[in-house]
């Protein structure tokens, strides 16, 4: 991978591939500034621009405590909906209890 003409955010992106693991921000962000060769003025404007871009760039996941590493090795979220249980069928009608102590505190409400 040629550095110097590669993206701040590919460039840790191939870090993070590389490392196969969750890096702390400020040596993932360091690793960028080194390998760029980029011209520092201020390092913590340095730091604080590559941060930004990683944060922004959906390829890349905080996975705690100052981590980040590749949304690529994290399995995707399921997300339930109402209508299905997780086995896929249709969850139970509410019980005549339930509809009864609901109807009473909406009642207790009015």
């Amino acid at each position: 991978m040629d550095f110097l003409t590669s993206s701040e955010v590919d460039v840790a992106y191939f870090t993070l591939t590389q490392a196969g693991e969750p890096m702390y921000y400020k040596d993932l962000v360091m690793d960028v500034i080194e390998k760029k060769h980029k011209p520092i003025q201020s390092l913590s404007g340095a730091i604080s621009e590559v941060y930004t871009l990683i944060n922004m760039d959906s390829r890349f996941h905080y996975a705690g405590k100052s981590m980040w590493g590749l949304t690529e090795w994290n399995p995707p979220e399921v997300k339930r909906t109402h209508s299905t249980t997780s086995a896929g069928t249709k969850p139970k009608p509410p019980s005549k209890r339930r509809e009864k102590l609901l109807e009473g505190i909406q009642a207790d409400n009015e």
